[in-house]
């Protein structure tokens, strides 16, 4: 019923092989890209640059060639807008990107109008869970409308805090036929699938009612191509299969993405490694176990024979005949790990971080920063003859909080000092890049000193919550054999920055923060994704947490967290850049645009909560009355 099919369509069984790279051009099909300072020129008027092309639906303009491509395409000019290219068997179109995002993608006219394939040059970034809406995505757009749809994506980091994780894929009609990996070393992956054009068509025509909206749409001008991409030999070519998407849990995509990210910064920046405080915690831990999983990662990738890893590889180590066998072996060159003890630390801590580097093999190191702390308050006391106390020594909040912040700064100040030079020290070249590992539940609600050492060059959890990273630590128990991150799980979080009791921790994360990890990724997921304030996240959480909280130990809840999170909100203009994983990422240079400077009481929104809670418990006793 009017359907437009595909321009010079022979009858018969059309079958074709499709091949797809990352940069999501079919094979055969040859796109030229103008060198800067090279313009088309619109035919009939002077001189000017492409940007200039009628941005309409469904419009070209023809353009002259430059000279060197008219003598090299025999091809004077070329049509230049929205359209789609008619070879002799079948159509083809392309939506770039976001665009397959967008409620009216261009596949659905395009589909309607007779394209049969469908191209995406994708530059979709990873975040965690985020495969299985772009699979979803594919599948539905050719399970309403038929066809092959090809999805290529960029692979790496893109020198900012964003890794590309490729994920690949060839669909048709609902199924999918081909998947690409969706982290690895290799700068270029290939897919292929024999697919049959005939059953895109027989797929169509059963679909009254897309017949009857294919009727109606507005054509898309044709650019024939003089070549097919099928012939009658095919005819013998075996089909591909539809096959079921494997997915990654999300343990195993950050043992993987952040990795990958780490290796990326590693070799363009010609460092010779990475160099990591390491305090038995769960955080600093499975920043380490990001190096070993890249170390894994590069020994797999040298082993199938990737020569440009293995080159890499061997600039990072100054080492020309080296050959990277062992992960433990190759973490050992690349990565330095250091303890750094205070009086405040426990035994218990640095027997974690010793037995996790002598698993993975890091070059550890452990040293003491109490010299250094005592030099620093020293000076403070010589000036202004004053010395501060920690609140169990009879001290104030602030005493308290400034002698913890100088044990913080000083090692991030011991870090840079030993990132410079401890290669140094060992007769090797080159500096190590410091790694940070403050996690984003941290991060958001601000429980990190500014200029301590969470201020890195690179934080690879920075966009990681928590509750992952605990998971990705219980993974790593099992994928690597790395018992030592036991004992690191089972303990409870801690700065240990306050003065030990008895010889144990008398501090601890949740405890100081007056509220759980848990909450925090709640809190989190609200305020950036659901966008709400403190009065509508009141609102949320009284139905989330109705069931095991008062409305108001709920309105307590959500104003400890609004103060803290706007007093320490300027610590996210100082924030280590971190790879981007979560979608409620407090990162203030690309993420979350909002202000680092509020007003801490929130006057009239806690106001509004207050006046509500008290509502709700005037109705409750109401209620009660009622009841006796």
């Amino acid at each position: 019923m009017g359907h437009r099919g595909p321009c010079s369509s022979q009858g018969g069984q059309k079958r074709l092989a499709i091949s797809m790279t990352p940069n999501g051009f079919l094979a055969g099909i040859h796109c030229s890209v103008l060198s800067r300072g090279c313009f088309l020129r619109r035919k009939g008027t002077p001189s000017e640059s492409t940007a200039s092309c009628a941005e309409q639906e469904r419009q070209t303009e023809e353009y002259f060639l430059p000279r060197m491509l008219q003598d090299l395409t025999k091809q004077e000019t070329v049509p230049f807008g929205d359209a789609v290219l008619a070879t002799r068997d079948t159509c083809i179109g392309s939506e770039i990107c976001e665009e397959l995002w967008t409620p009216h993608s261009p596949h659905v006219d395009m589909g309607l109008d007779g394209v049969e394939i469908f191209t995406n040059a994708s530059g979709s970034h990873h975040v965690l869970r985020k495969a299985h809406a772009r699979v979803d995505l594919v599948t539905m757009a050719t399970t309403k409308n038929g066809g092959i749809y090809l999805l290529a994506n960029q692979k790496g980091c893109d020198g900012d805090r964003l890794y590309y994780d490729g994920c690949a894929m060839i669909a048709m009609n609902g199924h999918i036929f081909a998947q690409g990996s969706q982290f690895s070393l290799d700068d270029v992956e290939v897919l292929t699938a024999t697919l049959d054009l005939e059953d895109v068509r027989s797929y169509r025509a059963e679909i009254s009612s897309r017949n009857l909206a294919a009727s109606r749409v507005s054509p898309y001008p044709r650019v024939k191509v003089d070549f097919a991409l099928s012939c009658h030999k095919d005819l013998l070519e075996p089909l591909s299969e539809p096959l079921e998407w494997k997915y990654h849990r999300p343990a195993e995509e950050i043992s993987l993405g952040p990795a990958c990210w780490l290796w990326d910064f590693l070799r363009r920046s010609q460092q010779a490694g990475f160099f990591l405080p390491l305090s038995g915690g769960v955080d600093s831990a499975a920043t380490a176990c990001l190096v070993y999983s890249l170390c894994r990662q590069v020994c797999e990738a040298v082993k199938n024979g990737n020569q440009e890893v293995l080159a890499d590889v061997r600039t990072i180590v100054n080492q020309i005949s080296y050959t990277p066998q062992d992960p433990r072996e190759l973490c050992g060159r690349i990565l330095t790990t250091c303890y750094m003890a205070s009086e405040n630390s426990s035994r218990e801590t640095c027997n974690r971080a010793t037995e996790l580097a002598q698993q993975i093999g890091s070059h550890h190191i452990g040293l003491n920063i109490d010299p250094a702390v005592k030099a620093v308050v020293g000076i403070f006391s010589l000036v202004t003859g004053t010395s501060p106390l920690f609140a169990v020594q009879g001290g104030s909040s602030r005493e308290n909080l400034a002698l913890q912040n100088v044990q913080a700064r000083i090692r991030m100040v011991v870090a840079y000092l030993f990132a410079q030079l401890s290669l140094w020290s060992r007769g090797a070249r080159g500096g190590l890049l410091v790694l940070g590992s403050a996690n984003v539940d941290e991060s958001l609600l601000g429980y990190l000193t500014k200029y301590d050492c969470s201020s890195a060059d690179i934080n690879p959890i920075g966009g990681i919550s928590k509750s992952d990273l605990r998971a990705f630590v219980q993974f790593c128990i099992e994928r690597f054999q790395l018992p030592a991150l036991q004992s690191i799980l089972a303990a409870p979080a801690t700065a240990e920055l306050e003065p030990l009791t008895n010889g144990q921790v008398s501090q601890t994360d949740e405890e100081d923060m007056g509220m759980t990890y848990a909450e925090l990724s709640v809190y989190g997921r609200l305020r950036k994704v659901a966008k709400t304030g403190p009065y509508s996240m009141f609102c949320r959480l009284l139905t989330m947490w109705g069931h095991i909280c008062t409305p108001r130990q709920v309105a307590e809840k959500v104003k400890r967290f609004f103060s803290k999170y706007s007093a320490n909100r300027h610590k996210m203009t100082t924030l280590t850049p971190a790879y981007h994983a979560e979608s409620y990422s407090p990162d203030d240079n690309r993420f979350d645009l909002r202000p680092f400077l509020y007003h801490t009481g929130w006057p009239w929104q806690f106001r509004c909560i207050e006046n509500q809670v008290l509502q709700l418990e005037r109705r409750e006793a109401q209620d009660l009355d009622g009841v006796d």
